[in-house]
């Protein structure tokens, strides 16, 4: 049965990413995508609307489109991106938004995937080693994003109980690194000075951006139900991702981090949002078995995906910076797509191709 898929975030990193990869399944009829800005990747045949952070005019969008299928990939998981109202309304007020228009009245939306964060465990001294989807949090949230991320995720809980016939699919994402995705960890990385807290050597565990995206389209394409976490097997201590990094340690002290941190910050010379350091003193591991039972398997172990960012990053400074990307332009593809001035190179067939 083809899908009627809609994406949002669609000008965000995973936003974009989600969309290239759907536009390749032959089971996906249509891609929607929405958000406050254009794509900055190239898509062939997604389309796009533009909408407010808290995407207001999503119940009107499901009932013109009839799209069977949700994608929520835009939930801020860096507290230093915007700030704490705005955080507040992308977080929350968007998801209750989107929960409003995939359960109205009539709704054709029979799926809704939220890509959240391992965020929502936290992290202290009294954690388990490994994390299960049923565990609860040691302490109460004490960052913005971390007591948004548990609200956005309690609000998809009761929508889950309060409509059965949809299927709500919730994945924890681990920290991820890539070859592309910029992060305040991989960033630090990048920038060889890393921040650590005196007295600790936390153990950490990754995901590799390719597989997050696979791990979306694998719950799409088999309509897998319930909450899962989605990191790669394994944890490493964080002194040896730097010293796989190249980088060097910058310690900070245990007591008044955040007051140490913030100066350095300010000069650019460290990325260090506050729920960093929690992370930073004492790790986070959890547990893939849930997910691994619906038959996904993750192409990077937590090494892996660490090597994969290290080759990224030492290409990167052995031949500098990139040009400039391509930045994905609606009205100018659209000329390229549609306008009778381009001369189309003609196939096999006799036939104009397109662009």
């Amino acid at each position: 049965m083809s899908r009627r898929i809609l994406i949002t975030g669609l000008d965000t990193f995973w936003g974009g990413r989600t969309a290239q990869a759907l536009e390749n399944d032959p089971e996906v009829d249509m891609v929607l995508g929405m958000g406050r800005r254009e794509p900055s990747v190239t898509l062939e045949r997604t389309e796009y609307v533009r909408a407010d952070p808290t995407y207001s005019i999503l119940s009107r969008i499901v009932k013109a489109t009839q799209v069977d299928t949700v994608i929520h990939t835009f939930l801020i998981v860096d507290s230093t991106q915007v700030s704490g109202r705005t955080l507040h309304e992308i977080n929350v007020i968007g998801t209750m938004n989107l929960l409003a228009a995939a359960g109205q009245a009539g709704s054709s939306v029979r799926h809704v995937v939220v890509k959240s964060s391992t965020l929502v465990y936290g992290a202290s001294s009294h954690d388990p080693f490994w994390f299960r989807e049923e565990h609860r949090r040691s302490f109460p949230p004490r960052t913005r994003v971390e007591r948004s991320l548990l609200e956005v995720e309690s609000l998809v809980h009761d929508f889950a109980e309060d409509n059965p016939a949809t299927l709500v699919s919730i994945l924890r994402f681990a920290n991820v690194l890539g070859t592309d995705i910029v992060t305040p960890i991989s960033a630090n990385l990048a920038r060889r000075l890393a921040p650590t807290i005196a007295g600790f050597d936390p153990l950490l565990q990754f995901v590799e951006e390719d597989d997050v995206i696979r791990c979306l389209e694998h719950v799409i394409r088999h309509r897998v139900r319930g909450t899962y976490n989605v990191a790669g097997d394994g944890k490493i201590p964080w002194h040896e991702v730097i010293a796989l990094a190249g980088a060097v340690s910058l310690p900070l002290p245990p007591v008044g981090t955040a007051l140490a941190a913030a100066p350095l910050a300010r000069l650019g010379l460290v990325d260090f949002p506050p729920e960093m350091g929690d992370l930073l003193r004492f790790g986070r591991g959890v547990d893939t078995t849930r997910l691994k039972e619906t038959g996904f398997r993750l192409t990077h172990t937590t090494a892996g995906a660490i090597d994969s960012f290290v080759q990224a990053l030492r290409l990167r400074r052995a031949v500098g910076s990139a040009p400039p990307a391509y930045t994905f332009d609606q009205d100018v593809e659209q000329f390229f797509r549609h306008s009778s001035a381009v001369v189309h190179p003609v196939d096999g067939t006799g036939r104009r191709s397109p662009s």
